[in-house]
């Protein structure tokens, strides 16, 4: 299983998830997509994402000004 790390910062609501989907879709199951988001709106948006889509959050942190989400891949 591999790492993979999206720069969303500075991005708002919808363009993090959405570019979350795109970049999830082209992993291999059981790989970690790492975002990393300004949005405070991200938080709430990453854990409705990932319900929805049946994709494990794996942690959700804050960093600063700056949110962490590390997404497995299993949907």
């Amino acid at each position: 299983m591999a790492e993979h790390t999206l720069d969303a910062r500075n991005l708002n609501c919808p363009l993090p998830i959405l570019r979350a989907k795109k970049a999830l879709k082209d992993l291999p199951r059981g790989d970690v997509l790492v975002v990393h988001a300004t949005d405070p709106g991200a938080v709430k948006d990453f854990e409705a994402f990932c319900r929805s889509t049946g994709n494990e959050l794996v942690e959700s942190k804050t960093e600063g000004n700056e949110f962490v989400f590390r997404i497995r891949h299993t949907a």
